[in-house]
């Protein structure tokens, strides 16, 4: 009878050799791309709340109030921030357009 084991066996070379972890460096773009990326997930995030405390207050479940005050002001700060990225993005772009080299 044979046990199969849960985890894979490797063998003495894989075990000794260093990992590469090495990370490849983002470009400008890739971290601008970040920024608004966590923007949008930011936004979404707030919506969700907004909803989630929409829904416990129709069914009766919230106690308070101020908390979905609270996060309805940090979804439209949320919202106006993605807005404000959007368009200084576009400024930025219609002026090096421009620009003439």
């Amino acid at each position: 009878m044979f046990i199969t084991p849960m985890v894979p066996v490797r063998s003495a070379a894989e075990l000794s050799a260093p990992k590469q972890t090495e990370q490849p460096q983002k470009a400008a773009g890739g971290m601008f791309a970040d920024i608004f990326h966590q923007a949008i997930n930011n936004v979404k995030e707030t919506e969700n709340e907004v909803s989630q405390s929409l829904y416990q207050l129709a069914t009766g479940q919230l106690d308070d109030i101020h908390t979905l005050t609270i996060g309805m002001s940090k979804a439209a700060a949320a919202g106006e921030l993605v807005i404000q990225l959007r368009n200084k993005a576009m400024e930025s772009y219609n002026e090096l357009m421009r620009i003439n080299l």
